[in-house]
């Protein structure tokens, strides 16, 4: 199983950046999956997720601005982050369960400038 994060980078406060996760290795649509993020110094926490059926949740903190969503055909799950706020840099990664454990991409680093 491989989670391949991209779609980091430095983006103003206020602005918008859409992440994306390219999924190998399982049948993704019946999986689902989330994004996190953790920034130096603290946990890392969960940002969004996306349950198989497309239900969503999110962290309070980022109600609003953030869009989880996925596209089955080419096994992808994105998150638009809109309006980004400078606390919110951190790596963010994608994450599933599936085989009885949870994976992890490598990460994609999100610098938010204000």
């Amino acid at each position: 199983v491989q989670l391949q994060a991209s779609g980091g980078g430095l983006v103003q406060a206020g602005g918008s950046l859409r992440l994306s996760c390219k999924t190998h290795g399982i049948a993704f649509k019946f999986h689902n999956m989330a994004w996190y993020r953790q920034a130096p110094g603290f946990q890392r926490e969960m940002v969004a997720s996306i349950t198989s059926g497309s239900d969503k949740n999110y962290a309070d903190s980022v109600k609003g601005r953030f869009t989880i969503s996925r596209d089955n055909a080419r096994n992808m799950v994105y998150l638009q982050m809109n309006n980004p706020k400078p606390e919110e840099t951190a790596v963010y990664y994608c994450n599933t369960n599936a085989r009885g454990q949870e994976w992890w991409g490598r990460g994609t680093q999100v610098t938010v400038s204000s």
